[in-house]
């Protein structure tokens, strides 16, 4: 099985890009909880140590994911995360509230190292107006599979499992959602969903639950009404 390495960062790294940050979100498609982003920017010198798994965080356990966590925080060069609530998506919708998280895990990011990242690579996605990163104009307008050098992003399909960075912001984000979605589901108003165990995504107990209770303020209202449409 191929893992995530560093070819697109050293490529980048030869360019003269000192800090390249690679970014992932969590949580888009589910039906409660917020939309989470990561953000992780590596020293050129880095090493993975072989016990430390750094994968496409759907793919790695739940205890690899807590390992790889706690290494990322504390060695990469910077890291930070980019929460938009429920409420927020259900106002100003998914497509936005995405890119919001995503600038907030960069800023996050940019405040612990002190210096704003030059260079990103995000998983299949573009993030227009970034604060402090130049693009050009013709490239903000096409927001699909950017170009080395256009823009200074770089929208890689299947990025977490392929850019180490990208692998590691979406461990961080999906570690950090997670516990939010566990801290929720500890709460007597909203142990009936089962988010503990669903983390707000669309299963069966999870529709059950809506059905009958129907929905919290941490529900988005159009992706549940989605579902209820088709569940006629």
């Amino acid at each position: 099985m191929n893992l995530p390495n560093f070819s697109f960062e050293k490529r980048l790294w030869k360019k003269g890009f000192k800090f390249v940050a690679g970014l992932d979100e969590v949580g888009r498609g589910s039906f409660a909880g917020p939309v989470v982003a990561g953000c992780v920017v590596f020293k050129l010198e880095t090493k993975i140590p072989k016990n430390i798994y750094i994968n496409d965080s759907k793919k790695v356990t739940p205890k690899r994911r807590k390992i790889a966590n706690e290494w990322i925080v504390k060695n990469a060069l910077a890291w930070g995360t980019g929460e938009v609530s429920a409420g927020v998506i259900n106002r100003i919708g998914m497509s936005k509230a995405t890119q919001v998280a995503f600038r907030r895990a960069i800023e996050n990011a940019n405040k612990r190292m002190q210096r704003r990242t030059d260079y990103l690579l995000i998983d299949a996605l573009f993030i227009p107006c970034v604060r402090g990163l130049p693009m050009k104009r013709k490239a903000a307008r096409k927001n699909h599979n950017l170009k080395d050098g256009r823009g200074r992003q770089e929208a890689i399909v299947k990025g977490d499992q392929k850019s180490i960075s990208i692998a590691a912001a979406s461990i961080i984000a999906k570690v950090y959602r997670d516990n939010i979605m566990k801290a929720l589901s500890e709460r007597p108003r909203y142990k009936r969903y089962g988010w503990d165990r669903n983390k707000g995504y669309g299963t069966k107990e999870h529709g059950k639950a809506i059905k009958k209770f129907g929905i919290s303020r941490y529900h988005r209202k159009k992706f549940v009404e989605t579902f209820l449409s088709k569940s006629i």
